[in-house]
């Protein structure tokens, strides 16, 4: 494939992915409500199934658009994802957003695409070794042990207590999870590379460190699928989505910036920028939860009227 071409076809899958990412949370949450009424699982809805299958695909091509593209080109894409989720929600679920909704939406995307621009860019980790060093770094670590502390707190303490009353609490598991998973993913590739080449230079450690990362990665996806269903069987399907992008790339954006000590290289002008992405997305989010609340709030007061 000819080089000049290649980010264009890696921006065509993002965009493409990012819409199949944006029906995912729907189809999903309109299973649900089929299963439901019906008395059934979810677990046997074809529409939910779709949903699910959406998800798988839409991982696909992001996989593949990072891999012809450049991160900071296809990251932004997946801000429409949101959007369209948003429009197919109010389709098919039903799920209008008022007007503080509609803006708390754009405020969501505008201030993770800021976020995304003015991150510090990954450093290339071109072999097992490498990756090693930087997963045996101690400030590394402390961050993945903080993770672990945190995650253990939301799912053990705060999910069965507060899960279905607020958002955050499962947004926060699914997108910790991401500071495992996307490490995981980069270096599955790595490890791959030593363990299956066939060649004297393949060794034992590469294979168990292969093993450690895929275990790792199904593990973690396995408890964000898990999570990603109980929100979507209380909350919206475009509140949840909004918020969980912005969530998930702002866990990811740290992970990887203490995984590849990308914090040196930040300019000023890049930390004004993180700091007025991360203001306009609490502004965004806070904008989301009024609407939500003030949806509820009418609901049972007409409810109280009936």
């Amino acid at each position: 494939m000819d080089e000049a071409s290649s980010p264009v076809v890696g921006i065509v899958i993002a965009v493409v992915s990012s819409f199949i990412n944006g029906s995912t949370f729907v189809l999903q949450k309109k299973g649900i409500l089929r299963a439901r009424k019906s008395g059934g699982t979810y677990l046997a809805d074809c529409v939910w199934w779709c949903g699910t299958l959406a998800m798988i695909v839409g991982q696909i091509g992001n996989f593949l658009a990072y891999n012809v593209a450049p991160a900071v080109v296809v990251t932004p894409l997946g801000a429409l994802g949101v959007l369209f989720g948003a429009i197919l929600a109010s389709w098919v679920l039903q799920e209008h957003l008022n007007l503080i909704g509609k803006l708390g939406c754009a405020l969501c995307c505008c201030g993770s695409v800021v976020l995304i621009i003015h991150s510090p860019k990954s450093e290339n980790v071109t072999s097992r070794a490498e990756l090693e060093e930087r997963l045996m770094d101690p400030v590394f670590l402390v961050y993945i042990s903080l993770v672990v502390l945190l995650l253990i707190i939301l799912i053990g303490w705060l999910s069965p207590a507060h899960g279905k009353s607020n958002i955050m609490v499962y947004v926060g598991i699914c997108s910790l999870l991401g500071s495992f998973t996307v490490p995981s993913s980069k270096g599955l590739g790595l490890a791959a590379q030593e363990a299956f080449s066939g060649t004297p230079t393949s060794d034992s450690r590469a294979f168990y460190l292969f093993l450690g990362l895929l275990g790792i990665l199904i593990v973690s996806i396995l408890i964000q699928f898990t999570f990603i269903n109980k929100a979507l069987e209380t909350f919206s399907s475009n509140m949840f989505e909004a918020v969980y992008y912005v969530t998930f790339t702002s866990c990811v954006i740290l992970a990887s910036a203490i995984l590849f000590r990308e914090w040196t290289a930040l300019s000023i002008v890049d930390c004004l920028g993180i700091l007025c992405g991360f203001i306009t997305v609490a502004v965004g989010v806070a904008l989301l939860r009024i609407s939500q609340e003030a949806k509820l709030s009418w609901s049972q007061t007409k409810a109280k009227k009936n």
